[in-house]
């Protein structure tokens, strides 16, 4: 017969197979050391005879059988961000400059700032423009500033600069919040919140210098459809400025795809100094002016599911601010001193 195996002058011994029983420490069962385990089976079949005890259920967990669909809870002062990723503290860190940019370099002169509501949900409706938009944070410091009772604004847009390190999270402190209508339904009906949208979009953002002031159309109107079913006004607001502050001189397709940005433009600083273009505006005069604010919930919510009607509706919105733009433009003299 064969010897059995050795190793180091010892002979090998086999351990005894452990099975995966009731009583396994795999399953949660007693550990056992190394001399118990000779007497494993002899353990195990005096478990198996003895009476098992069912353990009574575990009391519940009142934070986990709260309904998931309820309401979050209210917001906290405390907390360093709300529900939608926005920081009160970041905002006001950034304060001095924007404010900067707003009283000295943009020097911008805000008209009807009074007809933003002062408590419920409002949608504020501009006109967009400029590669790396300044338009949206002058209407939030316009609002800070000038309002008689400020307060915070979201907008409501694409955060195309998710997949960029530290710049996705900073539009979301600031307010950037996706444009889904359940987001949009809450934010303007359910919290009665402040939400600024821009209707043309990309189209908006990368227009040439050439194509400036010309709207865009607004999409297919769902900022009317959104605006019905939350019940809330529309505030139209117009911007001038915003063109010459970061105009594009042409649209560089072949780095657009490179880079997965939505366009990349060519103007005075950017690409060649990155992001850092974004701190690089020229010092035209902004104006922006503030509408009186159109009733929606006067509409039946049915309204809502008409396409013609909503596309009607947002025509007519997208004239009137193209009006304004036109005699604001009438009415300057100078782009940098106005």
């Amino acid at each position: 017969m064969p010897e059995p195996s050795r190793r180091s002058g010892r002979t090998r011994r086999r351990r005894p197979a452990v099975h995966l029983g009731p009583d396994s420490p795999l399953v949660g069962g007693p550990l056992l050391s190394e001399p118990q385990m000779g007497g494993h089976a002899e353990a195990r079949a005096g478990a198996e005879e003895a009476p098992t005890h069912p353990q009574p259920p575990a009391p519940p967990d009142p934070d986990r059988s709260r309904d998931a669909r309820q309401p979050l809870p209210a917001a906290d002062p405390g907390r360093e961000l709300d529900d939608w990723g926005r920081s009160e503290s970041f905002v006001s860190r950034l304060d001095p400059l924007l404010n900067f940019y707003y009283r000295y370099w943009f020097r911008v002169q805000a008209e009807g700032v009074e007809n933003v509501p002062a408590r419920g949900g409002a949608l504020l409706v501009a006109n967009h423009s400029g590669a790396l938009p300044p338009d949206g944070p002058m209407v939030m410091q316009a609002i800070r500033n000038g309002h008689p009772s400020p307060r915070p604004l979201y907008m409501l847009g694409e955060n195309w600069f998710r997949g960029f390190p530290g710049v996705g999270a900073m539009t979301n402190k600031l307010g950037l919040i996706a444009a889904h209508p359940e987001n949009a339904q809450r934010l303007l009906h359910d919290e009665g919140r402040l939400a600024i949208v821009f209707p043309e979009g990309q189209k908006g953002s990368r227009k040439l210098f050439w194509q400036r002031y010309r709207l865009r159309r607004f999409g297919r109107g769902g900022f009317v459809r959104t605006a019905i079913r939350a019940r809330v006004p529309i505030v139209p607001i117009a911007v001038v400025g915003a063109e010459e502050a970061m105009p594009i001189f042409a649209q560089l397709r072949p780095l657009q795809r490179v880079s997965g940005l939505p366009y990349f433009p060519l103007n005075h600083a950017f690409p060649q100094f990155g992001l850092a273009a974004g701190l690089m505006y020229l010092p035209a005069k902004f104006r922006i002016r503030f509408l009186e604010p159109i009733d929606m919930a006067q509409h039946d919510p049915e309204l809502a599911e008409d396409s013609a009607a909503i596309q009607a509706i947002a025509e007519q919105v997208r004239a009137l601010i193209q009006v304004q733009l036109d005699e604001m433009l009438a009415e300057r003299r100078s782009v940098w001193f106005g």
